[in-house]
């Protein structure tokens, strides 16, 4: 529906949660800060959720120059992709997912990664099958 207004539905959110597109390492360590408006596209997000979580995750701390504009490093972007993980696919409330990045930080870690692989060879898999089908 295109001139649907309002909040999306979890069902169109749990839709879209295969398409974040956050670039590998090795391409974001190209740049040493990336803009809150690069950062927010590849998690489909609005910027205004990112500085949401930065208030509510002490993990999160972007640099922000002198006007006020939010610069994010390589580290801020792996620590949004923790918080979107327990967010949006594991379905944590705020508080739960202060709590759980508390007391497992090692163990996101590593499902973090896992899943980031994962995704990156789901891709690979989907880029062999389209060129299959030609």
């Amino acid at each position: 529906m295109p001139g649907k207004r309002g909040r999306k539905s979890f069902k169109e959110m749990d839709a879209g949660i295969d398409l974040i597109d956050i670039p590998t390492d090795e391409m974001l360590k190209q740049k040493l800060y990336y803009s809150i408006s690069e950062v927010a596209s590849w998690f489909k997000v609005n910027t205004s959720l990112l500085r949401y979580w930065e208030n509510e995750f002490d993990i999160l701390q972007p640099r922000k120059t002198r006007k006020g504009d939010r610069l994010f490093r390589v580290e801020d972007i792996k620590n949004l992709q923790l918080i979107y993980l327990l967010l949006r696919q594991r379905k944590f409330s705020i508080e739960g997912a202060k709590a759980y990045l508390k007391s497992n930080k090692n163990k996101i870690d590593t499902e973090t990664l896992l899943v980031q692989t994962l995704g990156n060879f789901k891709k690979f898999l989907l880029e062999l099958k389209s060129s299959l089908d030609r």
